[in-house]
């Protein structure tokens, strides 16, 4: 950041303004995504931030970097979008069959998948935004979970969060104790200065995981259910946000597979690849007799060895414009 273009974006310059935050924008999305757990409403909020620190940033006197200036207008324009209730759980979709009785009905029902097209320009560790850690996160009470995913994904100090989050050091640490002690699995250690998350070498994993994924794949668009269960951990589930209706086991997801099978009524089923939150991943179409497709969901996999522990399809129509394919 050169002082002349600070000064022209606060001498009401957009363009310098947008020069000056374009670095950032896609990281904020991302941390509006992780609090969230919503694109949409990340996207909302993204929004909301950039015009805030347009027309705020007169106040903005070089104390702290730009980047951590952003990260408090952020984290804070989050927080009250969850205390003013703004992430509200959306529809619950009505499946055109009778399903069978859920092992249990989840609460996180605004969860949405992040696509990993979206996390190529910027180094993510992998562990800080798989769906079971951005699922997590919603759990966590909202200030404990902002001071997590600053100190221990982004890196930033405790007196930096300090004074982000307008609160002392000592509330800092006692809230981070208390959110990695909700997360049964905490993140590894952040890099020791702000700038940016570190990118970890996942590569022969992800190979193996898609090798499984595709199986997968090829069995469900087979309606081949004995394989697709064959794939599974003795205790996978089986989830599908914004339907509340969650299936643990092979018993219970095979018994769902043949109703939502049945009630398709012959319609062919096409998956096409595309990664979320560095997992595997697959838009799900119909093709009628008509044989044009519409858009039926996507999955996304959570791979364990050479099985599948959770299967995530995210039922929401809108998700069709909001995701790239």
């Amino acid at each position: 950041m050169t002082s002349q273009l600070l000064e022209r974006a606060q001498g009401g310059d957009e363009r310098a303004f947008q020069e000056l935050t374009a670095p950032y924008v896609r990281e904020l999305h991302l941390h509006c995504y992780r609090m969230l757990g919503s694109v949409t409403d990340a996207d909302d909020l993204l929004q909301e931030i950039l015009l805030a620190a347009w027309t705020g940033l007169d106040g903005f006197e070089g104390r702290s970097s730009l980047r951590t200036w952003l990260y408090r207008i952020a984290t804070n324009r989050c927080l009250n979008a969850i205390r003013d209730g703004k992430r509200r759980p959306p529809t619950e979709p009505l499946p055109p069959f009778d399903p069978p009785e859920p092992t249990r009905r989840g609460d996180i029902t605004w969860l949405q998948p992040y696509p990993d097209t979206w996390l190529e320009d910027h180094a993510v560790r992998r562990e800080t935004v798989e769906l079971a850690f951005v699922t997590a996160l919603q759990r966590v009470p909202p200030r404990q979970a902002a001071t997590l995913v600053l100190v221990d994904v982004l890196g930033f100090t405790i007196a930096e969060v300090a004074d982000q989050m307008d609160t002392t050091p000592t509330a800092v640490k006692g809230a981070l104790q208390r959110a990695r002690a909700s997360l049964k699995q905490p993140i590894s250690a952040a890099p020791a200065e702000p700038e940016g998350e570190r990118a970890v070498d996942v590569s022969a994993d992800r190979e193996g995981e898609w090798v499984v994924a595709r199986r997968f794949a090829a069995a469900f668009v087979a309606d081949d259910i004995e394989a697709v269960t064959s794939l599974l951990t003795d205790d996978a589930w089986l989830a599908m946000p914004p339907a509340p209706h969650e299936y643990q086991g092979a018993t219970a997801i095979a018994a769902f597979l043949r109703a939502s099978a049945d009630g398709r009524r012959g319609a062919r089923l096409r998956l096409d690849a595309c990664g979320c939150n560095h997992q595997p991943g697959f838009s799900c179409y119909f093709i009628g007799d008509d044989q044009i497709p519409w858009y039926a969901g996507r999955f996304v996999l959570t791979v364990d060895g050479e099985r599948i522990g959770r299967i995530t399809r995210f039922l929401e129509p809108a998700l069709e414009k909001v995701l790239p394919g």
